[in-house]
């Protein structure tokens, strides 16, 4: 790929989560978490609350991987420059290289990044590349969901091809744009703010909603953002929009647009700093108000602004990370740097996407590289699998007597790299299946290397029997199974068994 992180990137600095805009300006509003509407107790619970208490159950952590929704490595199906390499090469066929992706047993998600034209090729309906039917297969046949981006503009297509279909072309403006530097070659842009282009994007993603966002194989998609492989810039190329007010409305109306089309599906947003004058700042904040998740495309490259934002976003939110260098994980002769301590240049990304709490991590397209890689160099993956993203249990599990019935008091600990991405739910439920109690966590909760506390008041007597402790994610409404990541053994559905204490037992506790 040409020149994807070679080229310049400035811009003044801003700290989303921080509030920090402009030197004068005042900080917005610290964004609110979205409570749930059957918050649990979350304490504090103090001793005189009960009539007696026992520690009845703990968990300690799982080195396993577990593949959650809202976590995980994901595997590229399809990429701004295409298919694998082998694919592209007329060597192997699409479904192949999909399947031989999807199969290996450390990738958790696919993902599709592709452009407009991939998508569209007449106005009224979609016409899906057949990349889609393939991942959506694949997904479906290996348990795994799939996530997205789509293009408004690729510049490792042209000047051949434009991202936009060919029915569209004739009807937008396209802009002619030169790099500032004169180092890259010619690129054209068109004109987003033009009508044309205003209504066939709103049905784009009106088209693509109706698709894809019920689907529940579907893990993300990629905000529709300005510019160069939809990351909302161009680089040290001009925008081709000359006011920047105008490109920034343009942008926060797009951004609108999206937000209410997809109720169901998490959006992602580029952390990309406003280095074209596009409104990318605006943007950002009002995507992440929206309860977007946020996106880097680098790691190691990536200026002290961006990693401010991944690093200190609200908790509840999730990052996607990857880094396009070395993502073929060639093992055919090449030689990696390593450093002093024998730390290679793939490790370094991969290791550093945890130091920024990242949910996921983006493998890229070559499945034999990467598994050829992972067994010569095990050490990052191992880490990646043991620590990305969110990884939750209940650490603790108290019974107490109170008010004539049995609480318990869950603990639960959050080994994972990030903060849960939306709200935890915690259900006790019979063994076969009755619920006897359940709620949510606040958003974000446990957070990363975090233990958040939670009541679960049973109804009845005081019976001595078993319960079931299961959990959900709740991400935009939609409920999700979580599989506890613990290393004690669960029942087939990932829930954990406590048995209750009985009440004439002489041991409870009190007073103590």
């Amino acid at each position: 790929m040409t020149g994807r992180r070679e080229f310049i990137k400035a811009g003044a600095a801003l700290s989303l989560v921080s509030g920090l805009r402009e030197a004068a300006a005042m900080p917005p509003p610290i964004l609110p978490p979205p409570i749930a509407a059957d918050r649990l107790d979350q304490g504090p619970f103090g001793i005189e609350q009960d009539e007696g208490w026992y520690t009845v159950a703990t968990t300690t952590p799982s080195a396993a991987p577990i593949r959650n929704f809202g976590t995980g490595l994901v595997g590229y199906t399809w990429e701004e420059n295409g298919p694998a390499l082998a694919v592209r090469r007329g060597e192997a066929r699409l479904e192949d290289a999909i399947e031989a992706l999807a199969r290996l047993p450390f990738v958790d998600a696919l993902y599709i990044r592709c452009d407009w034209r991939d998508v569209q090729g007449r106005p009224g309906r979609l016409d899906l590349h057949p990349v889609w039917a393939a991942t959506r297969d694949a997904a479906r046949r290996h348990g795994l969901r799939f996530g997205f981006r789509v293009q408004l503009s690729n510049p490792e297509i042209q000047p051949a091809k434009l991202a936009l279909p060919d029915f569209l072309k004739p009807k937008v403006p396209l802009v002619t744009i030169r790099s500032r530097s004169g180092r890259g070659p010619e690129r054209v842009e068109p004109r987003y703010d033009h009508p044309e282009f205003q209504r066939a994007f709103r049905e784009l993603n009106e088209l693509l909603a109706a698709e894809l966002d019920a689907d529940p194989l579907v893990e993300f998609a990629d905000l529709m953002m300005y510019g160069f492989w939809g990351e909302g810039h161009t680089s040290d190329y001009p925008s081709p929009i000359p006011d920047p007010a105008v490109a920034e409305r343009t942008f926060l109306d797009m951004t609108e647009r999206q937000l209410a089309a997809w109720r169901r599906v998490p959006l992602v947003v580029n952390s990309q700093p406003d280095i074209s004058r596009t409104g990318n700042r605006a943007v950002l904040e009002r995507a992440v108000r929206g309860s977007a998740w946020l996106r880097s495309d680098s790691v190691i490259l990536d200026e002290p602004e961006q990693i401010e934002e991944l690093a200190h976003r609200p908790p509840w939110l999730a990052v996607v990370m990857e880094d396009g260098y070395h993502r073929h994980y060639r093992t055919d002769g090449e030689r990696y740097r390593v450093d002093a301590a024998g730390v290679d240049v793939i490790e370094h990304t991969m290791l550093h996407a945890l130091d920024v709490g990242a949910s996921y991590w983006s493998l890229w397209t070559e499945a034999a590289n990467l598994a050829a890689y992972r067994e010569r160099r095990p050490a990052a993956f191992e880490e990646l699998e043991r620590r990305i993203g969110y990884r939750v249990r209940p650490s603790w599990v108290w019974q107490r007597k109170r008010s004539g019935a049995n609480e318990l008091v869950v603990a639960v600990f959050n080994d994972g790299a990030a903060s849960v991405p939306g709200s935890l739910r915690i259900t006790a439920q019979t063994p076969d299946g009755k619920p006897l109690a359940g709620g949510g966590l606040d958003p974000g909760h446990p957070f990363a290397g975090r233990v958040r506390l939670a009541s679960l008041r049973l109804p009845g007597g005081p019976a001595a029997t078993e319960v079931q402790l299961r959990a959900e994610l709740e991400v935009k409404g939609t409920k999700r199974p979580v599989r506890w990541a613990c290393a004690q053994p669960l029942d087939e559905a990932g829930a954990l068994v406590v048995r209750l204490k009985n009440w004439n037992d002489t041991d409870w506790r009190k007073g103590i």
